[in-house]
């Protein structure tokens, strides 16, 4: 049974723990995530698991012999080899067993035949490699290279392709295909569905299920982890805690939890608040001076042990403006066909209606036209044949991942959210910049120091925050963490108009969708219900188990008129709003984006200097206690001097490193 496992691991960077005394055991048959906040050493704690960091105290065991494949965030590249070539990659853990066993056929011919002994170690040898290489899968290789390309969106016409031409998130799925290829015995993903659309998360999915390994991963898509995982790590000020179970029952456990955390936590706000104002009070007075000194020592003591509540689990609620009134009908696409540079159609004579309070939701495959259709609802192009009309009383709110170019200035974070927000909610304004993960001194920050992703957070909130009725929105969820994907949710349902959007989310969909439009290159399904009614609708066709009865129309001109039915869409939105009232728990969304992988670099370029600067610091130190240093006046001057230069080196990098932090936060 393969396994790594920690015996009372500890790491710190500076003065701040990341690790202490972590203990866990990774084995065979585990299916595991891990959770905890932005900063809280995930990432870390993933790459001692993978050997590539060592802990400043404990052990990290591997069995030996395990093959470890793991896969970072972001940062890897590929060139100079066809795709199918860099596949191939993924399996040279069989060439060296080919090797070996050649050359222990060799071996074998040299040996005498009357040496029986040595001719039968070798051939014990030899049988215990062909059968660990045929136990690998490695003379699948082939298919099973092609199964998992396929399956992670690559085309049959990429295989050839050389990979450089293939962008940032195309690369991740690279090297995510050669990790799983591997098929190691622990896999190790720190978010691995960051690039992937909802197609490639769903094969992700039934791939993990079925995997006969062990795997570690960290994701921020809730539904994800419910189907793959059994249970949770938590990692919260540098502890670690198991939870049994899928993400939302560790969610339920948890809350349960934080209840008790928060009685815990007012009580001991409320005892640090008395002492610390019988310490003001009396600390300068003679009379009282010794009894003063006595509540600071306990305050001392109580701040020791402070309890601390995970920012992930606050609760936020947010509410968007009363939306101004709108006709039933909202807006109209007849015969809408739109192409780039007189290439195939992308929308293709599309006809669509949309009405008052539905939650519109617009899927299909990159490419298919997702994008371009909300532009078009959204006004931002207005380049394309038919006719968009519309309806009485519209004002339209458009986000997309672009909307982050337009924010910029030397004003704070709150003051432009402040200018931004209805008188009404001026006061509420830091509660919604926490929900968005502008927390603490964030708050602060200039405008011009934000990074993509903190700005694409605010020209969303800012967005949100304006009084509009139809709310047109592209992966709005994209630098969002849980929490704050929750908090969306949340709002989008309570809002008194009407929402189109994209999304790979799949819980977020499913919790907020009445209305599935399918897309495909120059065609396009209506499908009245919620996602879920649309994947069972799409396994039934699959499976050709469809009824007589109707799922939907297809918005084609061929057959738009019965879709134009007033009364037919006033009810199936009603129907769809009952479906989704009882839909699963909604889920977490998928991208951080391009800006904080180059945070990310920093972060760990710097955690590495700060390893090698503290060993270099600890070095001299302990020179500084051999005798011929310390007895030689000088020496022991020209020692403490490099300690001190390299101290103050140790304060540099973890002043940038806080910083950095706080802005991956």
């Amino acid at each position: 049974m393969a396994f790594i496992q920690f015996s009372k691991v500890s790491l710190a960077f500076g003065d701040r723990d990341i690790l202490k005394e972590v203990s866990v055991n990774l084995k065979t048959g585990t299916k595991a995530a891990l959770t905890g906040a932005n900063g809280a050493g995930k990432s870390t704690l993933i790459k001692i698991m993978a050997g590539l960091v060592e802990p400043d105290s404990g052990k990290r065991t591997a069995q030996n012999g395990a093959r470890i494949a793991y896969l970072p965030q972001s940062g890897l590249t590929h060139h100079g080899r066809t795709l199918k070539e860099e596949a191939d990659i993924a399996f040279d853990y069989g060439y060296k067993i080919q090797d070996q066993i050649e050359e222990i056929g060799e071996r074998l011919k040299q040996i005498p035949p009357e040496n029986a002994a040595a001719q039968n170690a070798l051939l014990e040898q030899h049988s215990a490699l062909m059968e660990t290489l045929e136990n690998s899968g490695w003379y699948r290789r082939e298919s099973l290279a092609e199964s998992v390309l396929l399956g992670l969106g690559f085309s049959r016409d990429d295989f050839q392709k050389m990979t450089d031409a293939f962008s940032g998130g195309w690369q991740m799925r690279i090297a995510l295909a050669k990790a799983l290829m591997q098929q190691p015995d622990i896999l190790l993903l720190d978010e691995p569905t960051n690039y992937l659309d909802i197609e490639a998360r769903a094969w992700l999915e039934e791939f993990l299920q079925n995997y006969a390994g062990a795997f570690l991963l960290v994701s921020h898509d809730r539904y994800f982890l419910d189907v793959t995982i059994n249970e949770v790590y938590e990692l919260f000020n540098g502890e670690l805690k198991c939870y049994p179970g899928n993400f939302s029952h560790y969610e339920k456990v948890r809350e349960l939890e934080l209840q008790t955390l928060i009685a815990a936590h007012k009580k001991q706000q409320e005892e640090i608040e008395h002492l610390q104002s019988f310490v003001d009070r009396f600390r300068y007075k003679a009379t009282k001076a010794i009894q003063a000194q006595e509540r600071q020592k306990m305050l001392d003591k109580i701040l020791e042990n402070k309890i601390e509540i995970p920012e992930s689990l606050k609760k936020i609620h947010f509410k968007f403006p009363a939306a101004p009134h709108s006709g039933r009908v909202v807006l109209q696409l007849d015969s809408v066909t739109k192409s780039y540079d007189g290439k195939k159609d992308v929308l293709h004579n599309l006809d669509l209606t949309i009405e008052n309070g539905e939650r519109i939701v617009a899927v299909g495959k990159n490419g298919a036209g997702k994008s371009t259709l909300l532009k078009i609802i959204s006004e931002q192009d207005k380049n394309f044949c038919g006719t968009m009309t519309l309806g009485t009383g519209v004002q339209i709110g458009y986000f997309s991942q672009d909307s982050a170019e337009t924010i910029g200035g030397a004003q704070t974070v709150l003051q432009y959210i402040e200018d931004s927000c209805p008188l009404e909610l001026v006061p509420r304004a830091r509660d919604m910049l926490g929900a968005f993960l502008f927390r603490g001194d964030d708050v602060f920050k200039s405008l011009d120091v934000l990074s993509g992703g903190e700005k694409s957070r605010i020209a969303l909130l800012k967005l949100l925050l304006r009084p509009v009725n139809l709310l047109v929105l592209d992966e709005p969820t994209n630098h969002l963490d849980m929490h704050s994907k929750d908090v969306l949710l949340d709002a989008l349902k309570d809002f008194g108009g009407t929402v189109i959007f994209v999304s790979h989310d799949h819980a977020f969909i499913q919790n907020l969708a009445t209305r599935v439009i399918e897309l495909t290159p120059g065609h396009c399904r209506n499908f009245v219900g919620d996602y879920e009614y649309y994947l069972q609708r799409i396994e039934d066709e699959k499976n050709g188990t469809v009824g007589n009865f109707s799922f939907g129309t297809n918005v084609n001109s061929a057959e738009k008129k019965s879709e134009k039915s007033s009364a037919q869409n006033s009810t199936a939105s009603e129907n769809a709003k009952q479906k989704s009232a009882g839909a699963i728990k909604w889920e977490e969304e998928k991208r951080l984006a391009s800006e904080r992988r180059k945070i990310e670099r920093l972060v760990e370029k710097l955690e590495a200097q700060i390893a090698t600067t503290e060993s270099e610091k600890k070095s001299l130190e302990e020179k500084l206690a051999e005798p011929e240093i310390y007895s030689n006046g000088e020496k022991a001057k020209e020692v403490q001097r490099k300690i001190s230069a390299l101290a103050a080196e140790l304060e540099r990098l973890n002043t940038e490193w806080e910083a950095a932090a706080e802005r991956l936060e």
